[in-house]
């Protein structure tokens, strides 16, 4: 189990990400966040059935304080700015802080621009997105929460990236101080339990 956080400005369209991701859909009126929601849905990545657990935080400052606090569990990050509102791009770098603040050191995030069906209306450039995101080291993509373009792709390549630095580092998640959750079904750990037995 993966634990994912939503980050960015207020109405940069976290929530509506989260439910295209889960449910395939799109609201086009949505209410704001209040506090924390959450989502989740089991993906297979690389043969492996991993089951993504989403919490999609507030935008709004009022509730900082709130949200900060479930920065720790996280193992990927999404942050999110809205690609027809230049102000929203230039607040990344503080919700960057954030996370490195508040999050895991072992926190995968991908950078994602949204709104991508807004082309007419866009601010910031592709180009834009792409050079902060090598900058900082993360990865990159845009979005469109209405037409569900890359939506499945950025919960997928962030989850790909995540098993990978599990396999490089040699990393144990299992350990308690790592942010990922193992499961064994119930016929594995029955023949698991035999096994013990003779």
């Amino acid at each position: 189990m993966f634990r994912y956080i939503i980050v960015g400005d207020m109405a940069v369209g976290k929530s509506c990400l989260l439910l295209q991701f889960t449910d395939h859909k799109f609201r086009h009126q949505h209410e704001l966040t209040i506090g924390v929601e959450f989502g989740g849905k089991t993906i297979e990545v690389k043969g492996k059935n991993i089951k993504i657990q989403i919490w999609d935080t507030a935008g709004q400052e009022a509730f900082q304080a709130i949200t900060r606090t479930y920065y720790k569990g996280a193992i990927g990050a999404l942050l999110v700015y809205d690609i027809t509102r230049h102000e929203t791009f230039e607040h990344i770098d503080r919700w960057l802080n954030e996370i490195k603040a508040n999050g895991s050191k072992d926190i995968c995030c991908i950078l994602i621009g949204n709104k991508k069906d807004l082309e007419d209306q866009r601010q910031v450039k592709f180009e834009e997105g792409e050079k902060l995101a090598k900058e900082n080291n993360l990865l990159f993509l845009e979005t469109s929460a209405k037409s569900a373009e890359n939506v499945q792709e950025a919960f997928m390549q962030t989850a790909e990236k995540i098993l990978e630095q599990i396999t490089k580092t040699g990393v144990d998640p299992t350990a308690p101080s790592k942010n990922v959750k193992i499961t064994i079904d119930e016929d594995e750990e029955e023949k698991s339990e035999k096994k013990k037995c003779c």
